[in-house]
């Protein structure tokens, strides 16, 4: 039987589940309870999320967690965090209570310009597209104005049209670069309508001054948004560090000074370490009801920014002073989309104090900043492993079908030992082996 089919959007969620059931899983009747099981048993809430995406069978859950004791420019916050790994929010909480008693992180936003790009080719002279630009732009500008308007009297919109002549990378190739600020929202939505109404405006304009009509390849934001930038910082005396895991603080420190310089040389570890750094931004991101995806593709790229992949944080220590910083660029919206649409989202950004855009910012990027601190510690000091396995304990147990009795044995017999795979199987195995054993 062909896995083909045609109008799968236009079937209803029970009959979807069906082919699924029908065309992978031989009829299985469990894969019915295996879906459902996960819907909600609000109907209209559940309809809600359904409209999130497209052929939904069921809904996919991560757990929803909160770190205790970020401390942002002297607020003090529970952060909201939306992740599988449960090491992630221990470290983001380890770090933000490490950090509360010697000043916490500092935070500001160094810029809010997001771009948008109308990318086209046109056959004319550039000379004379160069000279009728300000009155395309003009136009452009005019003809976008109902779209703009109600982003305007909130105190952003459209702040630059450049028009940028590729013909030396492509022939015949143009683009409009234009930079926004969308305020407190994303803005995604509101920068493509923009951008393709100065499309339209673009081609008739040059088909009434040239009698030659450019071809519009794209009009699309860019997530790309290096101007859209937070930074993030805490510091303290090497002498008020304190030790860890048996490493001194003045040890510790100058070994973590190094392991974050050996990540702005070393692509291979810039990656894992800018991936810390990330774990901490997604799950709050996701956790807001923002876009992951595009901070972290912005993200990636802006630490390449230099030709190298490089770390995102920095670390130095002088006079005696420990200083752990970062610059980032974040794209984020307090309003609109998700941020209200979604229950959780919205008591998110109600759990931070409902936040503006740029205190987002800030909060995201303090985030990512304690999250990357306390791996970086713990990778110089005791090792990932130690701690990291000992948070999948319980998820091993899981795996096992460990009971009540069982999980609290395992428990305190791995308290003082290294946890493994193969170690938690061996314990249980034998456990289960002994007289009396339930």
């Amino acid at each position: 039987m062909s896995a083909i089919i045609s109008g799968f959007s236009k079937c209803s969620k029970q009959e979807k589940i069906q082919w699924i059931a029908d065309q992978y899983f031989e009829g299985a009747t469990g894969v019915k309870d295996a879906l459902c099981q996960f819907l909600l048993s609000d109907a209209s809430l559940q309809t809600r999320f359904d409209a999130f995406s497209e052929n939904t069978v069921s809904n996919f859950m991560l757990p929803y967690g909160v770190a205790p004791n970020l401390i942002v420019n002297d607020r003090t916050f529970a952060l909201p965090m939306a992740t599988e790994e449960s090491s992630v929010v221990a470290a983001a909480s380890s770090a933000a209570k490490f950090w509360s008693t010697r000043g916490g992180f500092h935070a500001e936003v160094a810029g809010v310009k997001k771009i948008g790009q109308v990318h086209f080719t046109w056959q004319g002279a550039p000379l004379q597209l160069q000279a009728l630009f300000p009155r395309i732009q003009a136009a452009a500008l005019a003809e976008a104005e109902p779209v703009t308007a109600n982003m305007k009297k909130r105190g952003g919109g459209v702040l630059d049209v450049e028009l940028l002549d590729l013909n030396h990378i492509e022939k015949e190739y143009y683009q409009l670069r234009v930079s926004f600020d969308t305020c407190d929202s994303m803005g995604a939505n509101f920068i493509n309508t923009v951008l393709e109404s100065f499309a339209k405006t673009l081609k008739k304009s040059l088909v009434a001054y040239t009698q030659t009509a450019p071809e519009i390849l794209m009009a699309i934001l860019s997530n790309y948004t290096p101007d859209c930038l937070a930074r993030a910082y805490v510091e303290c005396p090497v002498a008020t560090f304190g030790e860890h895991n048996g490493v001194s603080g003045a040890d510790l420190a100058e070994k973590f000074r190094l392991a974050v310089r050996i990540a702005s040389l070393d692509p291979y570890r810039a990656v894992t370490h800018n991936k810390g750094i990330f774990n901490g931004i997604d799950a709050v991101v996701i956790a807001t009801g923002n876009d992951f995806r595009a901070v972290e593709a912005c993200g990636h790229a802006y630490a390449a920014r230099d030709g190298q992949y490089r770390s995102l944080s920095h670390c130095e220590i002088v006079d005696g002073v420990f200083r752990f910083s970062m610059e980032i660029p974040l794209a984020l919206g307090a309003v609109g989309g998700l941020t209200q649409l979604h229950p959780l989202a919205k008591f998110s950004l109600q759990l931070l104090g409902s936040p503006s855009a740029k205190e987002l910012m800030m909060i995201v990027a303090a985030a990512g900043l304690a999250q990357n601190f306390a791996a970086v510690r713990s990778l110089v000091t005791s090792g990932i492993q130690q701690g990291h396995m000992k948070m999948h304990l319980g998820n091993m147990l899981n795996h096992f079908e460990a009971s009540e009795t069982e999980d609290r044995s395992a428990r305190a017999h791995f308290q003082d030992k290294l946890v493994s795979f193969n170690g938690v199987r061996e314990f249980l195995t034998t456990l289960r082996k002994a007289p009396y054993a339930n």
